[in-house]
């Protein structure tokens, strides 16, 4: 049994939401208990849009373990070495970017997951089971178990694939990149778009039939993120740091501002 277990696949599993905080600005590891203490299920650790380094966002995601945060790192390309070095430095899920096929998403697998499901190559102890000695059969076993494997979906292509993406094997989560998504349809920002709605149908509907969970991303309009959750999205990226931060301090200023003097 896994010493902190995997929370957010455990909200999954059991057909619940889960919540997760993207993480582009802050730079301190006291980050998953800002999320746990705010209603939050996941850090998404951002090394695709941000300037963090392999080390700090091991040190965030080792943090966040304790709390019972899940740390999800967005890695910035498809190298082995993105998934394996954050999956070995104390990450419970990757989240790959940019995949378009279902051969691009077997290769996830085969990063993060060790043999037989992949061939994640195989390292000593590690912080997700607290540094317990344990024998390798158990070790590989556990953390293929307790691994969140999440692929972005993000172009025309990826969601005609939708249905061959989620059959792959050793994928958890297809999570739906609706910035990029919108952009490539040439319909940036109108994420209430048709195309866009049929884009959530398809995915949802391919994640449905072989057993994965839908994500969505990018959507933070509270009517549009309702009715998306409405047609069957759960891993639902909720917001960032920066928005939070900056929504926050908007609220706080225009409240001193109408103060009577």
């Amino acid at each position: 049994m896994a010493i902190f277990p995997n929370h957010t696949k455990q909200q999954l599993d059991a057909g619940k939401l889960a919540l997760g905080m993207g993480m582009r600005v802050l730079r301190t590891v006291d980050a998953g208990m800002i999320a746990k203490n705010t209603g939050f299920d996941w850090l998404f650790i951002d090394m695709e849009h941000s300037a963090m380094d392999v080390d700090l966002a091991s040190q965030v995601a080792i943090a966040a373990l304790p709390m019972g945060i899940t740390p999800i790192v967005r890695v910035p390309g498809k190298e082995h070495h993105h998934a394996s070095r954050l999956l070995d430095s104390g990450a419970q899920g990757i989240v790959v970017p940019h995949v378009d096929t279902a051969e691009e998403a077997a290769r996830v697998v085969s990063h993060c997951k060790y043999p037989p499901i992949g061939h994640r190559s195989v390292v000593g102890a590690l912080p997700q089971f607290g540094y317990a000695a344990m024998s390798v059969g158990e070790s590989t076993k556990i953390a293929n178990a307790e691994t969140l494997v999440i692929v972005m979906v993000e172009t025309p292509k990826a969601i005609e694939n939708a249905d061959a993406i989620a059959a792959v094997p050793g994928i958890d989560v297809v999570l739906i990149g609706t910035n990029d998504l919108c952009a490539e349809l040439g319909i940036p920002g109108q994420f209430g778009d048709a195309k866009v709605e049929d884009a959530y149908r398809k995915v949802i509907a391919a994640c449905k039939k072989h057993g994965k969970h839908p994500g969505m991303g990018g959507v933070y309009d509270p009517k549009l993120m309702e009715k998306y959750i409405g047609y069957g999205m759960r891993f639902i990226l909720s917001g960032g740091d920066l928005s939070f931060l900056m929504a926050g301090a908007k609220t706080r200023t225009e409240f001193l501002h109408a103060c009577k003097l």
